[in-house]
């Protein structure tokens, strides 16, 4: 893999940190929908996937510079791992503790830097593997005390979760091609199977504005800015910021639910996002300080 400039390393970071923020508002949109889970997810992904078809097909009328949907066979690989990931997350969370599921997840950015390093020659730089240990405390911090109350089969579909989305983030690094309209268009398959289990369980959704605005907006700024982080970013700084929503979705539900969260969430996620933020402005200082070095190189004195 080739080096990336400092500018685009740069844009890296802030397009996946746009949507790794976008995707803490998951959790307290859903809460708020007060529904069934099932017709949730049906009628979120349903949304996700109509907005991303209307945009690339809007797009496309105004210039023929637009993202393929599906790039090729490698999109169809990177959306299949995306769907499989979401199915395998939705059977996790009926199956195993939230805290098991939280902290498996975690696994994600181990996932990313293990694959990166062996297929893309990728070997993470000492202060991301740092960082990475340093936020994998932080996560078992919040979650230490649900820890081993899940059973063996939704912790492995949470585990299967992680790896798969590790991958599809890999390849995408390693094509180096425009996921972001490939992973909305994932989600039709966990919709498909929400629409199955809503026929058998029936339909409840109180609020539908809520959710409206989960699966036209929210869910396709994060999908699509994640999704394409790996274009400019390396895989485990990608997976990092899939972490934000395990810090701070427990904090918007205390602003608008009021439900305090506990010493240990606050403790493990301050350590989260202090060092998520230490990472990225060390990853911009040695960036600027590279492009310095460039500019000295080629216009020496």
């Amino acid at each position: 893999m080739p080096t990336p400039s400092p500018s685009s390393h740069a844009k890296g970071l802030a397009l996946t940190a746009f949507g790794g923020m976008a995707l803490t508002i998951d959790i307290p949109l859903i809460r708020l929908a007060d529904g069934d889970p099932w017709p949730i997810l049906m009628v979120r992904s349903a949304l996700t996937v109509a907005v991303a078809l209307i945009v690339w097909f809007v797009w496309r009328l105004f210039t023929r510079n637009v993202p393929p949907l599906v790039p090729g066979r490698v999109g169809l690989v990177v959306a299949a791992l995306y769907a499989l990931s979401a199915l395998c997350f939705i059977t996790a969370v009926y199956n195993t503790s939230t805290a098991n599921l939280v902290f498996i997840l975690a696994f994600n950015s181990m996932f990313a830097a293990l694959l990166s390093w062996l297929f893309l020659k990728e070997r993470p730089r000492p202060a991301t593997l740092i960082a990475m240990g340093v936020m994998l405390i932080g996560v078992l911090i919040i979650v230490g005390g649900g820890i081993g109350a899940g059973n063996l089969f939704g912790d492995v579909m949470a585990l299967s979760a992680a790896f798969l989305l590790a991958t599809a983030i890999t390849i995408t690094r390693g094509s180096g091609r425009d996921m972001g309209f490939a992973a909305l268009v994932a989600v039709a398959l966990p919709c498909v199977v929400a629409a199955i289990m809503t026929a058998r369980t029936g339909y409840r959704i109180e609020a539908p504005w809520w959710i409206i605005l989960n699966g036209a907006v929210i869910m396709p700024i994060s999908f699509f800015c994640l999704s394409n982080g790996p274009k400019y970013i390396s895989g485990p700084e990608v997976a990092m910021f899939y972490l934000l929503e395990t810090v701070l979705a427990p904090v918007w539900v205390w602003l608008i639910f009021s439900e305090v969260p506990s010493r240990a969430t606050l403790i493990g996620g301050t350590i989260l996002i202090v060092t998520l933020v230490v990472h990225s402005l060390w990853q911009l200082h040695s960036g600027r300080k590279r492009r310095l070095a460039q500019g000295v190189v080629r216009h020496p004195l």
